[in-house]
């Protein structure tokens, strides 16, 4: 059961890092809409890393609903990029 949390977690992990950084790429969008979903993953993980100073409550209130909200945040992004991506072909 511990291996599968942990395989969870770091499923979680790998997706919120690598949506954010595809979101950082895109320069169609406003600085600010980039770096949101990086920014929410870094305060995520500064409030998991709090558990290490014995202070759980915090991480255990907020990593999860930041790194949820990063993740929920780039797909939108990346989605709208790819449609707007696809509108901007020209038909052939």
């Amino acid at each position: 059961m511990l291996i599968a949390i942990a395989a969870l977690g770091i499923t979680v992990f790998c997706l919120t890092l690598w949506s954010s950084v595809t979101v950082a790429r895109i320069h169609g969008i406003p600085a600010w809409r980039r770096y949101l979903p990086l920014t929410l993953f870094l305060i995520a993980g500064g409030a998991s890393l709090l558990r290490a100073f014995g202070i759980p409550e915090i991480a255990n209130t907020v990593a999860f609903p930041f790194n949820l909200a990063a993740i929920l945040l780039s797909l939108r992004e990346i989605r709208a990029q790819r449609a707007k991506s696809r509108v901007s072909l020209p038909a052939s």
